[in-house]
């Protein structure tokens, strides 16, 4: 099997690219994740390490936690795909989707130029699929998400939602019934799914508020997990994949 690493989120789009790489035959050694040393969490999903930690230990994959600075995240970046390559892994997945995304072929062309001197050879796999697709493979496949994240017109009452067929039709119409197109912008976290070997139970969380954020334009609501547990996974007959295979 080829080695290779997942850019980690601990969201949706990255769960399911790992689970079409598992399909693909790919040996996914590690979970890799970068820690802002100005935050101390996963940028932007806040996420607390030791959350980060639980879900991979769920999974039952090794997560990779590098720290970087703002100033020298290019550096601190390669210095980890360096680190990641000297364990014989010379693959990696990224959960970029395209479509609908302002930013995607500038973060292409980061992705690359970070990548290609280190020797890593780069696979997008919903690179250029439909947003609500990608959606419906995401549920479809038994993956358990929680919205985490909110901005951009979603507010607090959608944090801690799952993301199932109700949520995306609401999703969609919003959009239908939008003169922008723009639903608002969230980001996910995981909790159960074919890849996961245990499911994540969020025992603690709560909301906080980060204030307006040059980058994205509007301030954002967060879910922070303190702490979630362990659990056994109750099988369901309309899963299809898992990693135990």
């Amino acid at each position: 099997m080829t080695n290779a690493f997942i850019s980690w989120s601990g969201g949706k789009d990255c769960c399911l690219s790992t689970f079409k790489a598992m399909r693909d035959g790919y040996n996914i050694k590690y979970l890799a994740s970068v820690i802002t040393e100005e935050s101390g969490r996963l940028w932007p999903h806040m996420l607390r390490p030791e959350i980060m930690d639980m879900q991979a230990k769920a999974i039952g994959i090794p997560i990779l936690k590098w720290k970087a600075s703002v100033s020298t995240y290019n550096e601190d970046y390669k210095a980890m795909l360096a680190h990641i390559k000297e364990q014989d892994i010379e693959h990696g997945f990224f959960g970029d989707v395209s479509v609908g995304n302002d930013y995607a072929s500038q973060h292409e062309s980061w992705v690359a130029s970070v990548c290609a001197p280190i020797g890593i050879t780069v696979h997008s796999p919903l690179w250029g699929q439909n947003r609500e697709t990608i959606l419906r493979e995401v549920i479809d496949s038994c993956f358990e998400v929680v919205i985490i994240a909110t901005a951009g017109g979603l507010g607090t009452e959608y944090l801690g939602r799952t993301l199932d067929h109700t949520l995306l039709q609401e999703l969609k119409e919003r959009y239908e019934s939008s003169p922008t197109g723009n639903v608002g912008y969230y980001h996910t976290f995981v909790i159960d799914g074919p890849i996961f070997k245990k499911r994540l139970n969020i025992t603690k969380a709560n909301n906080i508020f980060v204030p307006r954020q040059v980058k994205y334009h509007y301030d954002i609501w967060y879910l922070d997990i303190q702490e979630c547990i362990l659990q056994d996974k109750e099988i369901r007959a309309t899963c299809t994949f898992s990693n135990s295979q």
